[in-house]
């Protein structure tokens, strides 16, 4: 038969086999990753769309030591055919030191916002205004005793290096935070407090004066000691981190007369037992020794002229010879 100019004759054999839908897929994804490896540090980088559909997204919980995150988009088409793309994205870092307070961690995320801004040209949600207004109302994590009601959030506020991305709310950012809590908390055996007849909230206000006002960690268990011989022998316990945080004194401010004789809650000067509130949100290492003080009598502590060591002892004259040494008042 003669071939007719213009037409491809036919090739025998079995005619090659197409590729299907999902090889197809998979080789988009091998591809786009390449691409988006090359791209990687321009932060959220383009997502191609892939066929029609309902689509989901997921994004998997991260460490503070990873650079990348991948982020996975589910669709489904009208086929049932489920395609997956993967795109990257580098988180931002929050820092929240121990023993910040709700509006220190404000400040911090307004500052951090800045720096995304000025750096990575990036808006992120995350604002002071609203940092405040997740943590107003005293959520009370569900590790924390089912059924207590507490005045406030603070404390619970776990300070740590926190990730977050450009559509991170501050709402998630403090669940974060909470579920930190969480697992830190359940590290504590409060067997020993409970014996003094604390509460586990009682605990953790103590922890948060531990926090205030050490600085040596050798020296959170021996002021721990001090706060519950002192409310053991029922003596005001005497710790100016408490006025501060209740008058809101800077630290940089000397605390006048009138304010040590002040009526406020937070006077442990003048009043008995402990503040309303823990005064800032500790670490585990204050957490743990707030549950196990030393065993130890002092019930007296006056800061060393270094600034960061304490004289401790169980003598009022000792206590008051050695503040008069160093030029320190009176308890």
């Amino acid at each position: 038969m003669d071939e007719r100019k213009g037409i491809i004759p036919p090739v025998r054999g079995r005619p090659p086999e197409r590729p299907d839908r999902r090889q197809v897929a998979r080789r988009r994804i091998v591809a786009l990753v390449v691409l988006l490896l090359l791209l990687g540090g321009l932060g959220w980088l383009a997502v191609a769309a892939i066929g029609g559909g309902n689509e989901s997204a997921s994004l998997p919980p991260t460490t503070s030591s990873s650079t990348l995150v991948y982020r996975t988009v589910t669709k489904t088409t009208s086929t049932g055919t489920v395609e997956t793309v993967i795109a990257m994205a580098k988180p931002f870092h929050v820092v929240f030191p121990e023993g910040y307070t709700r509006r220190q961690m404000a400040d911090r995320v307004a500052a951090v916002a800045q720096i995304a801004r000025r750096e990575r040209h990036a808006r992120t949600r995350l604002a002071k205004r609203t940092y405040l207004a997740a943590t107003r109302a005293p959520h009370v994590p569900l590790c924390f005793h089912a059924g207590v009601k507490v005045p406030a959030i603070e404390g619970f506020l776990f300070p740590a290096t926190y990730e977050f991305f450009r559509q991170t709310t501050s709402a998630e950012l403090v669940a974060n935070q909470l579920d930190a809590f969480c697992e830190n908390w359940k590290k504590l055996d409060l067997g020993y407090a409970r014996t003094k007849h604390l509460t586990a909230y009682d605990v953790l206000i103590i922890a948060s004066m531990i926090e205030k006002e050490t600085l040596s960690p050798d020296e959170r268990q021996l002021v721990s000691a001090v706060i519950y011989n002192r409310l053991h022998a029922r003596m005001p316990l005497g710790i100016d981190a408490t006025l501060r945080y209740g008058l809101d004194i800077p630290p940089t401010e000397s605390i006048h007369q009138s304010q040590l004789e002040s009526s406020s809650p937070y006077n442990t000067r003048n009043r008995a037992g402990l503040p309303p509130t823990p005064i800032a949100n500790p670490g585990l290492a204050s957490l743990q020794a707030a549950a196990h003080p030393a065993h130890v009598n002092y019930l007296y502590f006056v800061r060393k002229p270094d600034k960061k060591h304490h004289f401790f002892t169980a003598s009022y004259q000792a206590f008051l010879n050695y503040a008069n040494a160093h030029g320190y008042g009176g308890p």
